[in-house]
């Protein structure tokens, strides 16, 4: 599979349907699984998509509403009963610790498993890690809400060609790429800059600053597109995007591609979605997402 995918646990609003479970997303990116939103239901999601209590290394929850948390109690509890053998990181509003910890502990378990909790009080870097920087920013929605951004550090491509003409091969290489130059030849005359992935996910809310801020730039967004454009009053009303605004975003920031999601049960058919998507103009990778579908990150440019 994949080393970098998006798998989709559920794709429904508020509330379940006969085709689509509550929200939940889990993100493959080489060795790190992040699970996002994990509404109720995804502790079996997961096992129908072939997802393990063992891949997860990050829970990333935007907010406390139940479609995007209820499914925390389930995972947490499978997460200890499975003895995954390394830490699990949760990140969640601040504001809602009270409910993170009514869901952490619903129940009675054995806790076997160490899992982090890193609250988000803000707009900044969550965390640094060899692959990537991950961020929050606050966006707008009746409740605290946070959405995140996964960058990878820039790197360099090396150009076997150059390589060549200077009779660099082998083990050279790593040390050329380690130590920056090699008998007089630089990494830069032999290499071209390679610009790191970007990923975002965005859930509930209105346009504000923070939705292109999170999207500039990215491989691939995922982001809520509960209403079509027709209700374009009721998503400003409830704090939620249009499929056209979601698009009109992704076309502005440059996104390659568009993962739309978060259906409200009054329309029963996904083709709306995609039809308005593209008449914001938006030309880049489209998917409206199904539960269980999988969804790889566009390979680099």
């Amino acid at each position: 599979m994949p080393a970098r995918e998006l798998v989709v646990l559920g794709t429904a609003s508020q509330v379940p349907t006969r085709q689509r479970n509550q929200n939940g997303y889990v993100l493959r990116w080489d060795g790190e699984g992040i699970l996002f939103d994990p509404g109720e239901g995804s502790q079996r999601q997961m096992l129908h998509a072939g997802v393990s209590a063992h891949d997860l290394t990050r829970i990333c929850v935007t907010h406390f509403h139940g479609d995007h948390s209820l499914g925390l109690a389930g995972v947490i509890q499978r997460i200890n009963l499975d003895r995954v053998p390394h830490p699990v990181t949760a990140h969640y509003p601040a504001s809602g610790q009270h409910y993170f910890d009514r869901l952490r502990h619903a129940t009675s378990y054995r806790e076997t498993v160490a899992l982090r909790e890193q609250p988000v009080a803000g707009d900044g870097v969550l965390a640094v890690t060899p692959g990537f920087t991950l961020e929050a920013r606050r966006l707008s929605h009746p409740v605290e809400s946070y959405g995140y951004r996964l960058t990878e550090p820039d790197g360099r491509r090396m150009l076997p060609d150059r390589l060549a003409g200077h009779g660099i091969a082998g083990p050279d290489i790593s040390r050329l790429q380690r130590e920056g130059a090699l008998n007089g030849v630089t990494l830069a005359e032999v290499s071209e800059p390679r610009p790191g992935q970007r990923f975002a996910f965005v859930m509930d809310t209105r346009l504000c600053e923070a939705v292109p801020q999170l999207a500039d730039g990215c491989d691939m967004l995922v982001i809520e597109s509960t209403f079509q454009d027709q209700d374009a009053a009721i998503a400003e009303e409830y704090g939620h995007l249009t499929a056209g605004q979601a698009a009109a975003v992704a076309r502005e920031a440059g996104v390659r591609h568009l993962v739309l999601t978060h259906f409200s049960q009054r329309y029963g058919e996904p083709a709306g979605f995609e039809a308005q998507a593209r008449a914001a103009g938006f030309t880049g990778g489209l998917t409206i997402a199904a539960d269980l579908t999988r969804v790889p990150v566009p390979r680099r440019r």
